[in-house]
């Protein structure tokens, strides 16, 4: 901040807590941090207007401080207001929300709210269609905007009375040429001026229903956003304050006032990351001066506790994958916390002499009904001061009386609650740093469990508004550049320009502005195109032209609209089930005489997240055709799975699968392109019906995709527990029953969705039907479903990998289970016990990435990762006594092609070993979930698990190895060594029969 001009010092900083507003003055050019902060203060927030909180609480500071007005170059406001709206469930400042989709052939098989939980749907539902739109992921348009389309869809949404409406096209965050969204609502002010609209494509990137629920809790919570920043516009107009107004986002940057009011969403998390950047401001571990390393910041207020990690940068650890925000899956970046319903306030009972502190609380109200301010409510703070915490305007007397007991139980149960929330949000037992914050962390012990020494800074209760003091500007780039005349060097320097431009523009120094995330993704399928993703910072300059606005009339929108048509069709959550317990539905079938699997919709959840481990980090995100599949169990429709077994000799197995670039499908969605293909083959040979359907691979969306095939709404048949891969190898001819049988692929179709099926009839060589699919398939889309040749029992016995399905199951009854009793950070070893043990499976290495490197060959994502072992306190280091890591120290390489080909480990003395490689499965995980990580979330800073499991025998063979080991894939010079021995999943059809 020593670049700010002299002129300009002082930062106004103001925090609006749900129990309190804080305000401080922070002078930018003192030297010594813990007299940076002038003055400062806390008053209640005012409810349900903030505005006369916040003048308060500023023009406290302004008179505490003295300072000239005209020497106050900004004020930043950090609120959790919008996002508690959503989470609270608040219908008062939710609208409804009308939804356009722009794709004329995609997306129908999940309607927009479908995973949204119901109370919450049932608050923002106003309607929903689809128009022609959309773009394919090379930027040319899927169909063109039929305008007379939009203006039937303005017509029905205005008849519902809706105002808030979403546009969302496929593949929108690429559309710089034809500009579909920004049509459509141009269209839609013209015959619907009323309206607020909100473009899919400026809330955030790549990931049609990630990025769609985003934009429906933004155009949500528009019109609130609205009012409340012109509340915080008239306060300063108030205060006589003539500069620049800024919120605080979510990554601990600043965005202006008038684009917070139009992304609101950008903000949501914003107050837990100004209290983090607030805490290491203000306690000095993180100082350029100094090495620095992880701590924990908990941030106390009157509610709530937020528990975050702060990395050695100084900045918060974000979330890194599964962003919810009240359940609602989106992709917007956040700040990994922890909060938990304890507070200064937190309402204290004593019930036949069991003590409860919270959830509940006084909030704001603290100062009206807590006992030591004359109330008649007993609270955490009460207790904290009966226990020898002096607080000013406190009146001691009146907790004197308190019962020993009482005191006693209440902050035993006070500990219990804040050891539990810092516990979840560490990633190993070593204990760390606790920067304790917020006015609220007076409630705290001195010591707890799992905390190596607490750190309560100076100016500890105000910390969010320090944090929102110190934020610095921000600009990013996200876009997909050709290559064909320039190397990806060029065109991150290009990304690079283009967002410290976009930073400049906003108000940054250039003399300090720096390059804070970076990337380059090559896109598969299509030569010469790379995403490339750049994001600066750099300090802010105040100016005397940026003058504030004060808006003086708000109009009061009410949230009372009209309903539009009920929701149809769309998911209702799970209820949790107790995994211990849990068992799958097996019921015999009456007509055959062999019990069948019915898919429930937990089955469902659990094998999504084990085809994703088995992908070895490829294979795609099996999360929407989870939800598609949920949809089809909703409407009635049944999915049955059968032991290879139990198939008859006489069957005839039809098998399918999706190919093409794994992108496209996280925007078009999956929609029914290997059913059409299938249909196209039963035409080809003239086949009425078939008896099943085996998968093509079990890893990643294509390990669910037979379930959707067979299920009773299509041709009604069963799926097999196995599959011809048993992972998601890059290449069609890399299937087992190809590996081993001549010609078994051919005569094959695909179809791309929208209409159009091609058959590929001969081939002298199954190696070479990939590379004769792929111009069809780039030009169909570049995604299709593909039908092969139909095979006999006997093959599916001989060559198939058996019970994958189950093992699919299993692994992600794992992740469940360490998720909903907190061991995530021996997860590895619980799926180590489940594939079968030891012998095995193997955990190979802990760490962190510190190293991505990304190339495109003919459709294939090639590169490496690279990971470090980290420090016993930032990995995610297990109970000492569990499994050891089979190479420590040094560094792990992973090349990989799509999916993870070889184990390289690289001691610190300078030697390499091979401690796993192909066909043995080679697994990512997130330490933090214990969920696998495919080469897209590939990113440095993650903290990784890497696991390996021995391949099945059918790929340990001459003609095995030859197809699917390391030579396959150019590394000539390594040769096989089994990692362990391979055991056979168990199958869930024959444990849960009896």
């Amino acid at each position: 901040m020593g670049s700010i001009s002299n002129a300009f010092p002082f930062r106004i900083g103001v925090d609006v807590g749900g129990t309190n507003t804080d305000a401080v003055i922070l002078d930018t050019n003192a030297t010594d941090r813990s007299r940076s902060v002038v003055a400062a203060h806390k008053t209640a927030t005012t409810s349900p207007n903030v505005t006369d909180g916040i003048e308060v609480a500023v023009r406290q500071v302004l008179e505490q401080s003295r300072v000239p007005k005209e020497q106050i170059s900004s004020v930043t406001i950090g609120t959790t207001h919008f996002i508690n709206a959503i989470i609270e469930h608040d219908h008062r400042h939710l609208s409804k929300v009308a939804v356009i989709r722009l794709s004329k052939n995609f997306t129908r098989e999940i309607p927009p709210f479908f995973d949204f939980p119901s109370s919450l749907r049932s608050i923002m539902y106003g309607w929903h269609t689809y128009v022609d739109g959309g773009l394919q992921i090379d930027g040319s348009q899927e169909a063109p905007i039929v305008e007379q389309q939009v203006i039937d869809a303005c017509s029905t949404i205005k008849d519902l009375g809706l105002t808030a409406i979403v546009v969302c096209g496929v593949f929108s965050p690429l559309d710089s040429f034809f500009n579909q969204e920004q049509r459509v609502r141009d269209i839609i002010y013209q015959h619907h001026p009323e309206a607020s609209v909100v473009c899919s494509s400026e809330i955030s990137n790549l990931g049609f229903l990630e990025r769609e629920n985003a934009s429906i809790l933004n155009a949500s919570i528009y019109r609130f956003a609205q009012r409340t920043i012109s509340g915080f516009k008239l306060a300063m107009k108030k205060l006589s304050l003539r500069c620049t107004l800024y919120l605080t986002q979510n990554d601990g940057t600043l965005i202006d006032a008038h684009s917070a009011s139009r992304l609101p969403i950008r903000t949501f998390s914003s107050g837990p990351t100004n209290s983090m950047r607030g805490a290491a401001y203000l306690s000095g571990l993180y100082s350029s001066s100094r090495p620095s390393e992880a701590s924990i910041v908990c941030d106390i207020g009157g509610t709530t506790a937020d528990v975050g990690i702060l990395l050695p940068s100084g900045y918060p650890r974000q979330s890194l994958a599964n962003v919810a925000v009240a359940g609602v899956k989106i992709n917007y970046g956040m700040p990994q916390v922890e909060s938990i319903g304890i507070g200064g306030g937190s309402i204290v009972r004593n019930v036949g002499g069991k003590v409860t502190v919270g959830p509940d609380s006084v909030g704001y109200a603290i100062k009206e009904k807590a006992l030591i301010f004359d109330g008649d409510t007993l609270t955490a703070t009460d207790i904290a001061v009966a226990s020898g915490i002096r607080i000013s305007e406190a009146n001691p007397e009146k907790v004197r009386n308190l019962e020993a007991e009482t005191i006693s139980k209440s902050r035993q149960a006070i500990k219990l609650k804040l050891e539990r929330v810092i516990d979840l949000v560490k990633t190993s037992p070593k204990p760390l740093d606790l920067i304790l914050v917020g006015g609220g962390s007076i409630i705290s012990p001195d010591s707890l469990e799992g905390v190596n020494k607490i750190i309560r800074p100076p100016h500890f209760d105000v910390a969010n508004a320090v944090g929102a003091a110190i934020s610095r500007m921000s600009a990013s780039v996200d876009i997909i550049q050709d290559t064909s005349a320039m190397t990806t060097r060029e065109a991150l320097l290009r990304a690079e320009e283009l967002a410290t431009q976009r930073v400049i523009e906003n108000g940054a120094d250039p003399a300090t502005i720096t390059i804070s995330e970076q990337e380059a993704l090559p896109l598969q399928y299509l030569d010469h195109r790379i995403r490339t993703i750049v994001k600066v910072v750099g300090d802010f300059v105040p100016s005397p032209d940026l003058v504030t606005e004060a808006v003086l009339d708000i109009e009061e929108v009410s949230n009372e609209t009209k309903l539009g048509s009920k929701p149809s069709q769309i998911a209702e959550e799970v209820a949790e089930v107790d995994i211990n317990t849990y068992r799958p539905n097996i019921q015999m079938n009456l007509v055959t005489g062999t019990p069948e699997w019915l898919v429930s919709a937990t089955d469902l959840e659990w094998m999504a997240d084990g085809c994703y481990v088995l992908g070895c980090a490829g294979g795609g995100t099996s999360y929407p055709e989870m939800l598609k599949l949920k949809r089809l169990l909703q409407e009635g429709h049944t999915l049955r799975i059968v032991d290879v077994e139990d198939l008859s000799p006489e069957s005839r197995v039809y098998w399918a699968g999706n190919m093409g670039s794994p992108s496209v499908p996280q925007e078009r969605l999956v929609a029914n392109e290997s059913v059409e293909a299938v249909n196209e083959m039963m035409e080809y040979h003239r086949h009425d019906s078939f008896d099943a359907l085996v998968g093509l691979e079990i890893g990643g969306s294509n390990g669910l995709l037979p379930l959707s095939m067979g299920s009773s709404k299509n041709f009604d048949r069963p799926v097999l527990d196995a599959d011809w891969m048993g992972r998601a190898y890059p290449n069609l001819w890399q299937v087992t029953i190809a590996v081993h049988e001549a010609n078994q692929i051919c005569p094959c179709a695909i179809a791309s969705g929208d209409g159009r099926c091609l058959i590929m009839t001969k081939t002298p060589d199954d190696r070479i039907i990939d590379r004769t699919l792929r111009a069809p398939v780039i030009e169909m889309g570049y995604y299709v479903g593909l039908a092969a040749k139909p095979t006999t029992a006997e093959l599916v016995k001989k060559w198939s990998v058996r019970n994958t399905m189950s093992q699919a199951w299993r692994i992600g009854r794992c992740i469940a289970r360490a998720g909903r009793t907190n061991t995530a950070s021996t997860v590895t070893e619980q799926i180590i016990n489940e594939v079968g043990g030891s012998s095995t499976a193997k955990l190979l290495f802990r760490g962190k990435i510190v190293g991505v490197e990304r190339r495109l060959h003919k459709g294939h994502s090639h590169g490496e990762v690279i990971i470090q072992e980290m420090s016993p306190e930032l990995s995610n280091q297990p109970e000492p006594g569990t499994v050891s890591a089979e190479a420590q120290g040094g560094t792990l390489r992973i090349p990989f092609m799509n999916e993870n080909l070889i184990a390289e480990h690289h001691a610190d003395d300078g030697t390499t070993k091979v401690i796993a490689t192909v066909p043995d499965l080679i697994v990512v995980l997130d330490a933090r979930t214990g969920t696998a990580i495919g080469v897209p979330e590939y990113k440095y800073g993650v903290v990784v698990t890497v696991l390996g499991i021995t391949c099945s025998p059918i790929w340990q063979n001459k003609a095995g190895l030859e197809a699917g080991g390391p030579g396959a894939f150019g590394f000539d010079e390594i040769v096989y060594k089994p990692l362990g021995v391979y055991q056979e999943p168990a199958s869930v059809i024959r444990e849960y029969s009896n």
